[in-house]
């Protein structure tokens, strides 16, 4: 049970996919003007994170594993996440027509979204049995939605009485290197 809170405070905090990792930078100064579309984001990476990693747990086990063929752990992760992203978007499109389109182009960049792609991979190369990988995975995409609201509601204050040579993206990786170090004192 220790094993599990420390996988789940090390992964919100201290080792955040975002702060510490610089996994999924795109979304945090993309799409986080709005405190609904950092979490819009946030639920789609939990959501293909998990779906994802729980795939490529039994596929990673027993199949690559089995077959010696653990050298197409990358192309099958990438290959799936990119179904689930085009099957989530399509689901958003026709159920949450407004978040898919605050969303913009963001959602399918989750494809891409390497912090969904290291999420599954660090499941693979810490080698965590199911109900860590589960742990892990939805620590991660909290660790990862927290970061993303923070941003989202500092940028929401801070835009208003920026200097106009710092608005958009020098603000936000100003924001992104303070909070990051702010998390960092979780390491510790």
């Amino acid at each position: 049970m220790s094993d599990l809170i420390k996988i789940i405070i090390v992964s919100i905090f201290a080792q955040n996919i975002i702060l510490s990792k610089n996994l999924g930078l795109c979304p945090l100064v993309g799409s986080t003007n709005s405190r609904k579309n950092a979490l819009g984001i946030g639920i789609c990476v939990l959501i293909v994170n998990l779906i994802s990693s729980i795939l490529i747990y039994f596929i990673y086990k027993y199949l690559l594993v089995n077959t010696n063929t653990t050298y197409l752990k990358t192309i099958i992760t990438i290959l799936l996440i990119a179904t689930l992203v085009q099957i989530i978007e399509i689901i958003m499109k026709k159920r949450f027509n407004s978040i898919y389109k605050s969303l913009g182009i963001y959602l399918p960049l989750t494809t891409t979204n390497c912090a969904v792609m290291g999420t599954v991979l660090l499941n693979i190369s810490n080698n965590y049995n199911f109900i860590q990988m589960i742990v892990f995975t939805i620590s991660s995409s909290i660790g990862f939605m927290l970061v993303l609201y923070i941003f989202s509601s500092i940028i929401e204050k801070v835009n208003k009485n920026v200097p106009s040579c710092f608005k958009g993206y020098p603000v936000a990786f100003i924001i992104a290197g303070i909070t990051s170090m702010i998390f960092m004192n979780f390491s510790i």
